[in-house]
């Protein structure tokens, strides 16, 4: 089953404005293949090939030579040194789309780009498959609830089963298993994390405790669409609170959580300053703290959190697909227990959204929305609540109920 990515159409804009792109991302979500698409071109070079890696090492000054532009180079954070030779062909030549990119992890490599190739690299984070992508939508906007964006996506609205969408949410959204229904969900996700831990944490920060890791992954998949607590994570596992934030730090670095902002401004000085954490996929999430079919999930104790974090991720996938890096996406919680889960900055306003697994959405899901009111200097935008009700259905005034099929 082939399915088309979003990413492919920012990703041959960035070609036309940089010398050389640049996509991360979670080990799997699929980054060689959809570079592999964009650059038929090109030829291909992956540094996971032995020979080909200590050639780079070694003889970074002439492995050009041997592999010219255009160029697509995987894996390339297992030879940093290649930046600044890219750096020297790319002024020189001055030419755009001579070398393309990826990189399972980011934990040196940012660090690289950012002194070797400022200015001349574009960069997309690439995620798992969205719910746009599994359905063959070509819908490829970044989500905003305003009457416009409704408009034009309706056009291409399709029809998702209830029992879909929590099939799509246990089962995750990693290309191979959205691709291959007959693949084993339990056997491929055993086989992610030991290589996650085996390649990505172990050759690159020395975690001395594999056990442990693993644990704290699972502990703090069971606290996605929470506030973060890292002493409480800490408490849990029985390690240092400076060992959980190295591990914490890791995880975000590595794109398997993300961690959402509070909004504040220098008047709302009585909201909470931690972030709340977010797997970013439900099935990865859903293995680590053993929900191991889509209905034991949804009858669940952890199910509204669940359908918060996916309804998260599909909007983060509508901006990262866009080749947006910093997304403008806050949450907002006050000492008073007042909570909105998610504003969406737009152009000086403010969009709020609730996220509810019911089917029988009221006034009442919005009502927190008129605390953004009583907040000087804050445009506030239409709003609105993303549930699992059919149809976009006006709730109060310009906040509408908004089913998940318009994500």
């Amino acid at each position: 089953m082939f399915i088309k990515r979003h990413a492919d159409e920012t990703i041959q804009e960035l070609s036309k404005m940089f010398g050389a792109v640049l996509v991360t991302g979670a080990r799997q979500v699929g980054k060689t293949t959809l570079l592999q698409e964009v650059t038929a071109h090109a030829s291909y070079v992956t540094l996971d090939d032995p020979v080909k890696r200590i050639s780079a090492i070694e003889q970074s000054g002439t492995f050009f030579k041997d592999d010219p532009p255009p160029v697509f180079i995987d894996e390339i954070q297992y030879a940093p040194n290649l930046f600044p030779q890219i750096k020297i062909i790319l002024d020189k030549e001055k030419k755009k789309g001579q070398f393309f990119l990826s990189g399972s992890q980011q934990f040196d490599m940012m660090k690289n780009v950012s002194e070797s190739l400022a200015g001349r690299l574009g960069i997309l984070n690439l995620h798992g498959i969205s719910l746009r992508e599994l359905y063959g939508v070509s819908f490829n906007e970044s989500f905003l609830p305003t009457d416009g964006y409704f408009t034009s996506r309706k056009k291409c609205m399709v029809d998702i089963p209830y029992a879909d969408v929590w099939n799509t949410i246990h089962r995750g959204s990693f290309p191979e298993l959205c691709a291959n229904g007959s693949f084993d969900w339990q056997m491929y996700f055993a086989a992610y994390v030991k290589t996650y831990i085996e390649r990505d944490v172990r050759d690159l920060t020395q975690v001395g405790n594999e056990i442990k890791f693993l644990q704290f992954m699972a502990i703090t998949a069971s606290h996605t669409g929470q506030l973060l607590n890292v002493a409480s994570l800490a408490r849990d596992i029985g390690i240092s609170q400076a060992t959980a934030e190295r591990w914490l730090s890791i995880l975000v670095t590595s794109n398997l959580v993300f961690l959402l902002k509070p909004y504040h401004n220098n008047i709302t000085k009585r909201t909470v300053k931690a972030p709340k954490l977010y797997f970013l996929d439900t099935g990865l999430a859903a293995y680590l703290t053993r929900w191991n079919t889509s209905d034991v999930l949804k009858n669940g104790v952890m199910a509204g959190a669940f359908f918060e974090t996916f309804v998260i991720c599909e909007i983060i996938k509508s901006y990262s697909n866009k080749g947006i890096l910093d997304f403008p996406l806050y949450f907002y919680r006050d000492r008073d227990g007042n909570e909105i889960d998610l504003l969406i900055e737009n152009n000086g306003t403010l969009y709020p959204i609730e996220i509810k697994k019911h089917a029988d959405p009221t006034k009442s899901d919005v009502a927190k929305f008129s605390i953004l009111s009583k907040i000087p200097s804050v445009k506030r935008g239409s709003g609105g609540v993303i549930c699992l009700y059919d149809n976009l259905t006006t709730l109060q005034g310009n906040d509408k109920a908004i089913p998940i099929t318009l994500l």
